[in-house]
């Protein structure tokens, strides 16, 4: 998938007992953020920062999307502690992490993992893929993206 293209249609499960597809958010725009996992210091904050950022997506018209190979209620737990004000998205089957390619070999401690490699997605109101964020690093990463869709609705 290229900037540029349109996203295929996926169904997924969220949190608030959300099921859910893309086509359901046509008209809006859609940020998806993958994240390694639950309740992880770097994940927390990227979480945090979205959530802080929040009204100011929803302004724009902007629908945001926390995805990990989490479990349900490990998103539910990690979803109520922080405050969410988005769902996130259960991708235990790797659906998703195949279709924009985010599992990665990575070193965790010595060793190669399989892993999410931290990256965002932002799809327009008619469904294509506008600008995508790989290997990102967590600071300032939230106003990197306000700052995008800012420009894209002007």
């Amino acid at each position: 998938m290229k900037i540029g293209e349109v996203v295929p249609d996926f169904a997924f499960n969220a949190t608030g007992s959300l099921v859910g597809q893309l086509a359901d958010y046509q008209g809006q725009n859609v940020v998806l953020y993958f994240y390694p996992k639950d309740a992880t210091p770097g994940c927390t904050t990227e979480g945090q920062d979205f959530r802080d950022a929040y009204s100011q997506f929803k302004e724009l018209n902007t629908r945001i999307f926390g995805v990990s190979r989490d479990s349900l209620k490990s998103h539910e737990n990690f979803k109520a502690k922080q405050s969410f004000p988005f769902e996130l998205i259960s991708d235990s089957d790797e659906q998703l992490c195949q279709l924009f390619d985010v599992i990665k070999m990575k070193s965790m401690y010595g060793k190669q993992v399989r892993g999410i490699e931290r990256s965002t997605f932002l799809i327009d109101l008619k469904g294509i893929l506008k600008h995508e964020w790989r290997k990102l690093s967590v600071k300032e990463h939230v106003a990197q993206v306000l700052d995008v869709v800012k420009a894209m609705t002007r």
